[in-house]
C-alpha cells in the first residue's frame, strides 16, 4: 500500500513538473499548444485506465493465470496505442501541411503520434505491477521516469516549439519504458498474449471507459457551464479549493489502483466488504484531518499557496472537506463493487455523477455562490457513497463465479 501510494505521488509529480516546465520554456501561444495536446494525451490516458487498466486488476487465479493477463494487457495497449499514434501523426503532418508550419498545433500532434506507444505502454505497466502484487517494481520504474523527464525538459532552450517538448518528453519515457519491461518479464515468461477478449463485446473495459466518461465529462461541463454562464469567479474557487485537496486524489487514485488486486484474495463478499469499510474509514478521518488543517492555515501561508485566489477558496473549505471525507468512503465502496460484481458499477456512476451535477448547479442557484455548489458536489457525493454501499449490502454471499472473473486467462504455453 505505501508503494502503491508513493508510484501515485511519482506519477502526479511528473505531470506537474512537465507543466510546469514546459511553462518556463514556452511562450504563451507555445504553451497553450502544448498544454492542448497534453490535454489530449491525459483524454488518451484515461481511455485506457479504464478499458485496459482498470480491467486487469481484477484479474484472479494462479500466477500463471495473472502473468499472461498483463502480457495480453501490454500487448493490447502497445498496439492500440500505435494505431490511435499513426492517426495523430496523419493529423497532424496535415495539419503543418495546410497551415505552412511545423511550430504550431500540426507539428505537435505528429510528435504526440510518434510517442504515443512509448508513453501509455509505460504508464500502463503500472497496472501490470499491482495486478502482480508488485507496486515497488511500479515505484521503480515512474521514479526513473521522473528522474530523466525533468532534466530532458530543462535543458531545452528557451522559446521552443511545442513539437519538440512534445517529442522531448516522450523519448524520456524509454529508459523507463525498458525498466519496467524488463522487471515486467520474470512474471510473464512461459505466457501467451490472448488480445480477443478486448476486441469482443461485453469486455468490462467498455463499461469503465463509460464510466470515466461520464464521470469526468459531465463535472467538467458543468463546471465550464458554471463559468460561462453564471460566475467565472466561482470557477476558480472551485478550482482552488480543489487543488488545496490534491493529496487526497492520490490516495484515492492509489487505492483504485492496488485495492482490486488485494481485496480480490481475501475471499467472500464479508471479509472483502469489512476491509473495504475499514479502509474507507481511514481515507475519510484523512479526509477530515486535511480538512481541518486547510482550515487552520494563516491568511498569509494560504495566499502564497494560491495567490488572490486564496480568499474565495478558503470559504469553501469546510464544504470541501466534508465531500473529500465522504469520497474516502465512496471510492472503497466502487473498488469492493469492482472485486464483488464488476458491473454493478456503471448504474452507480452514471446516475450519481449526474446527481452530483444537478446538486452542485441547484446549490449555486439557490445560493447565488460558489460555497452552495460546493456544498452541492458533497451532497452528491455522500449519496453515491450511500448508494455505493447499499449495493454492497445487497450482494449475495457469494458472488457467482463468471462476474467475478472479469478478465479471461491467457493461454500458458
Amino acid at each position: 500500500m505505501v508503494a502503491s501510494v508513493l508510484d501515485q505521488a511519482a506519477s502526479s509529480l511528473t505531470n506537474i513538473a512537465v507543466l510546469v516546465i514546459a511553462a518556463r520554456v514556452s511562450t504563451v501561444h507555445g504553451f497553450a499548444t502544448f498544454s492542448m495536446v497534453y490535454l489530449t494525451f491525459t483524454v488518451l490516458l484515461g481511455v485506457n485506465m479504464a478499458y485496459v487498466g482498470q480491467a486487469v486488476v481484477l484479474t484472479r487465479g494462479g500466477a500463471a493465470a495473472s502473468g499472461g493477463a498483463c502480457r495480453s494487457a501490454v500487448s493490447f495497449t502497445a498496439l492500440a496505442a500505435t494505431g490511435v499514434g499513426a492517426l495523430l501523426a496523419a493529423v497532424g503532418a496535415v495539419t503543418a501541411a495546410v497551415t505552412g508550419g511545423w511550430a504550431g498545433p500540426g507539428g505537435a500532434f505528429l510528435a504526440l503520434g510518434l510517442v504515443l506507444p512509448l508513453v501509455l505502454v509505460q504508464d500502463g505497466l503500472r497496472y501490470a505491477f499491482s495486478t502482480l502484487r508488485r507496486p515497488g517494481l511500479a515505484l521503480a520504474a515512474d521514479t526513473l521516469r521522473l528522474v530523466c523527464v525533468v532534466p530532458a525538459l530543462l535543458v531545452q532552450p528557451r522559446h521552443s516549439a511545442p513539437g519538440l517538448l512534445v517529442a522531448v518528453w516522450g523519448v524520456s519515457a524509454v529508459p523507463a519504458l525498458l525498466l519496467g519491461l524488463r522487471l515486467l518479464w520474470p512474471h510473464v515468461r512461459g505466457t501467451r498474449a490472448d488480445l480477443r477478449p478486448y476486441v469482443r463485446r461485453g469486455h468490462l473495459g467498455q463499461r469503465f471507459v463509460v464510466e470515466f466518461a461520464v464521470g469526468n465529462a459531465s463535472s467538467q461541463l458543468a463546471v465550464l457551464g458554471l463559468g460561462l454562464f453564471a460566475a467565472p469567479l466561482a470557477v476558480g474557487a472551485l478550482r482552488g479549493a480543489t487543488t488545496l485537496f490534491g493529496p487526497l486524489n492520490v490516495l484515492f487514485n492509489s487505492v483504485n489502483a492496488f485495492g482490486p488486486p488485494l481485496l480480490g484474495r481475501l475471499g467472500g463478499r464479508r471479509a472483502v466488504a469489512r476491509a473495504a469499510a475499514v479502509l474507507g474509514l481511514v481515507l475519510c478521518a484523512v479526509g477530515l484531518a486535511w480538512g481541518l488543517v486547510l482550515h487552520a492555515l494563516p491568511a498569509r501561508t494560504g495566499h502564497q499557496l494560491l495567490g488572490a485566489t486564496w480568499q474565495s477558496a478558503a470559504a469553501l473549505l469546510p464544504a470541501s472537506g466534508a465531500q473529500y471525507a465522504v469520497m474516502g468512503l465512496g471510492t472503497c465502496a466502487l473498488v469492493t463493487l469492482r472485486v464483488l460484481s464488476p458491473r454493478a458499477t456503471l448504474s452507480v456512476q452514471v446516475v450519481f455523477s449526474l446527481v452530483s451535477v444537478a446538486l452542485m448547479l441547484g446549490g449555486y442557484a439557490l445560493s447565488g455562490s460558489a460555497l452552495g455548489a460546493a456544498w452541492g458536489l458533497a451532497a452528491g457525493s455522500a449519496l453515491k457513497a450511500v448508494a455505493a454501499w447499499t449495493r454492497v449490502v445487497r450482494l449475495p454471499a457469494q458472488e457467482p463465479p463468471s462476474a467475478a472473473a472479469p478478465v479471461p486467462a491467457a493461454r500458458v504455453g
